[in-house]
């Protein structure tokens, strides 16, 4: 455990899969059931973002990182609270300021007087889920020192190698609109994170069921452990995961989600277009959407449903477009309109 209060809390809860064919009809709606069990339980606390909860949900299960953006107070630091509580897993919080050193993520190696030997003291990456808060406030050197425990889940310190949680998932928040202070994540950096979620305003109906509650005495931001049961163990969650490789995918349907990011790099609207991992990261979130959905099978609407999610923060705006108005959901919209839908 990181001794930094000023840097890390803790929330008091509680290799790589390999193939396996395509689970039973019965045991994929199991998982599914539990799946969407974990998510309802989100939802008692998150009200009016059930497509953040989703896609929250297929990067868990495709073990990818997310990056969250979204103006203050839409309840992004409470959403992985509350996900953390539901999974019993083990959450940690950085909160991301300019002076923020590498070593105050990774941990360090101090001297035992006692002992008079060298002891690791881990960071806070030493978890399960992993909030950055406010990421872009860190200059670059230290937001990478999360790039090697982002992509292989394991970190190195003083040259040793220490292994990560195996569910570790990093969900990073930034505001869209301050910018002042801040360091922008390198298109490098953006390109860890499999999905970029837009966390929007909930709609009129839905804030006036979170005015409810407060009216009422609920305080959200406090109720979390009391709120939510835990219904999913992170064993249980591993176990899950390994049925993704057994998701069909036809040969239509993957050479679609080829032409969607190939349309990407040729569009006269961008100066640089989604690489080889977005094409391998579109196709895993749209395997976990469908077996989220209770199928074992992907269809273009999981791909479509995915699309912007996932290759959003990969595509590059021409200044001319930016000029215009045109935006990375308007470009990509116009990609998915103009490529003929597999059947």
């Amino acid at each position: 455990m990181n001794d930094t209060p000023d840097i890390t809390t803790d929330t008091p809860t509680a290799a790589s899969p390999v193939a396996s064919p395509a689970p039973a009809a019965p045991e994929l709606s199991r998982a599914a059931d539990r799946l969407k069990a974990v998510a309802a339980e989100v939802a008692k606390i998150i009200i009016g973002q059930d497509a953040m909860i989703e896609q929250i949900m297929v990067a868990l299960l495709a073990r990818g990182h997310v990056l969250l953006e979204g103006v203050p107070g839409t309840a992004k630091t409470l959403t992985v609270r509350a996900l953390s509580a539901a999974l019993h897993a083990r959450m940690k919080r950085i909160q991301f300021t300019p002076d923020l050193m590498p070593s105050d993520i990774t941990g360090t190696n101090v001297f035992d007087l006692r002992e008079q030997n060298f002891k690791l003291r881990p960071g806070p990456i030493f978890t399960d889920l992993l909030l950055a808060d406010e990421i872009n406030r860190a200059p670059a050197k230290t937001q990478a020192a999360l790039l090697e425990a982002m992509s292989e889940r394991h970190a190195t310190i003083d040259g040793d190698r220490r292994e990560l949680s195996p569910i570790f998932t990093v969900f990073a928040t930034q505001n869209p609109i301050e910018f002042e202070g801040t360091y922008p994540l390198p298109e490098a950096q953006q390109d860890r994170f499999m999905l970029k979620i837009r966390v929007d305003y909930p709609d009129a109906e839905a804030e006036m069921r979170i005015l409810d509650r407060i009216h009422r005495g609920q305080a959200p931001d406090e109720q979390i452990t009391d709120a939510i049961k835990p219904v999913l163990t992170v064993a249980e969650l591993q176990t899950i995961a390994q049925a993704l490789p057994g998701v069909r995918v036809e040969p239509g349907v993957m050479r679609y989600v080829l032409q969607v990011v190939l349309a990407t790099r040729k569009h006269e609207a961008l100066v640089m277009g989604a690489g080889p991992r977005g094409s391998i990261y579109l196709l895993q979130a749209a395997k976990a959407r469908a077996l989220i959905h209770s199928r074992d099978f992907v269809t273009p609407d999981d791909v479509v449903a995915m699309a912007e999610p996932v290759l959003g923060h990969r595509i590059v705006m021409t200044a001319e477009a930016e000029i215009s108005g045109e935006t990375p959901a308007g470009v990509l919209r116009s990609i998915l309109d103009k490529i003929e839908v597999p059947r």
